[in-house]
């Protein structure tokens, strides 16, 4: 998320206060991600110093608006479409990579446990949907965003015990057919 990208957008509507960016900011991503005014002034320093914004008057607080150049910034990023990263540093991936060559992880378990606390923020999302008001276009954005991506992660947990399962048979018949099992069969066959 480009919070550089998100207050020029804001600023571009109007000038405002750092504080006002952050309120603006909160109210407009329906306090998805929300920020704190020292982040906000940071990035405007930074904004200021390439200068996309600049102070406006001699009244504190002081006012931000953007320039000419920050206009420009803000049209690119319009026109450019978001690539999701394949390196993102998702935990629930990370934790299920590295479960999934642990043997001492029970990992159908491990999936169990998600997918039932993912069906749980999947129904508490579905619920707080139904009481956003057809005004309200910002709340059911992020609303359905988070939806769809507890939808998307029940399809990856299905995935993965799928595969799972698959590459445990596949394990088990690769030492069936293995000179040893065969050996101990035979073994056991004529004992």
């Amino acid at each position: 998320m480009s919070v550089k990208h998100a207050l020029l957008a804001l600023l571009a509507r109007e000038q405002m206060s750092a504080y006002r960016l952050k309120k603006a900011f909160d109210a407009s991503t329906n306090q998805t991600w929300p920020l704190n005014v020292g982040q906000v002034s940071t990035t405007l320093r930074r904004l200021e110093r390439d200068g996309l914004v600049a102070e406006e008057g001699d009244v504190e607080p002081v006012r931000w608006v953007i320039t000419p150049a920050g206009r420009e910034e803000l049209r690119a990023w319009w026109a450019t479409p978001v690539v999701r990263l394949r390196e993102s540093r998702d935990e629930l991936v990370i934790k299920f990579a590295l479960a999934s060559a642990d043997p001492g992880v029970d990992f159908r378990r491990l999936i169990a446990r998600q997918r039932t606390a993912t069906q749980g923020t999947l129904h508490d999302l579905t619920r707080a949907l139904r009481t956003v008001s057809d005004d309200e276009q910002t709340a059911r954005l992020v609303l359905l965003n988070h939806i769809f991506s507890c939808e998307a992660e029940l399809r990856w947990l299905a995935a993965l015990e799928a595969s799972g399962a698959r590459s445990k048979r596949s394990a088990g018949s690769r030492r069936a057919d293995s000179p040893a099992a065969r050996e101990a069969e035979s073994q056991h066959a004529g004992a």
